[in-house]
């Protein structure tokens, strides 16, 4: 049976979703139609093909609905090997025995030293050599991941002088800024003074005037 009827609404859903309206569009649909599409739909699943492996080799008849879990189990599907690297062909019956003979095929070391190996390469294969490539190799990335950071290490300490030169350039023109402060504060106390002081003078000669003209007027 087909995963999807086909509504008069042009939607495809599958037959459990079924109701008074299309499930997709929402549009109303005549549920004497659906019930003869649904028949249609159970009548075309029962209807028996042939396996599209029969040029290979495949006798097999089947329902519609079958198609897919046959093409799944056929013995005459095409498959291709496994193994990477390996780029044979083969049917689907005769790829167990192919499997077991591939020269692509990879198992681990019977000395447990845990290489994948090939019957190409199984030959050549030492456990000593292998583990010791294994370790420089591991020490060639300890000795760049140590390398990385001692960069990082000496960029952040490079960072971190211009920022303290930053820092002492602000607080030495802070230091200015407040020196200027004060000079400024010193001359305004210095013009109050002299404001004083002349303010005391004309005071004072205010005041001779006025005894001078005092005594001019006890004397006549």
């Amino acid at each position: 049976m087909p995963w999807g009827i086909q509504m008069p609404c042009s939607c495809s859903v599958p037959p459990y979703l079924l109701q008074e309206s299309c499930p997709c569009c929402r549009k109303p649909v005549n549920q004497n139609l659906i019930f003869v599409i649904f028949k249609m739909s159970k009548s075309i699943g029962r209807m028996k093909i042939k396996c599209r492996n029969e040029i290979r080799g495949c006798r097999a008849t089947f329902p519609l609905s079958e198609k897919y879990s046959h093409g799944m189990s056929c013995p005459f599907e095409l498959l291709d090997c496994q193994h990477p690297g390996c780029g044979a062909q083969l049917l689907r019956r005769d790829m167990e025995a192919h499997s077991l003979q591939c020269e692509y095929r990879q198992q681990p070391c019977h000395m447990g030293c845990g290489t994948l190996l090939s019957p190409r390469t199984q030959a050549q294969h030492s456990c000593y050599q292998q583990l010791r490539q294994e370790e420089e190799a591991k020490r060639e990335q300890r000795r760049a991941v140590v390398a990385t950071l001692k960069r990082k290490m000496r960029r952040l300490q490079n960072t971190m002088e211009r920022v303290k030169r930053q820092i002492v350039l602000i607080c030495e023109s802070l230091e200015i800024m407040d020196d200027i402060e004060a000079v400024e504060g010193m001359g305004e106390m210095v013009e109050l003074e002299e404001e004083g002081l002349e303010s005391g003078d004309s005071n004072a000669s205010s005041s001779t005037s006025r005894s001078s003209r005092s005594s001019s007027s006890t004397s006549s």
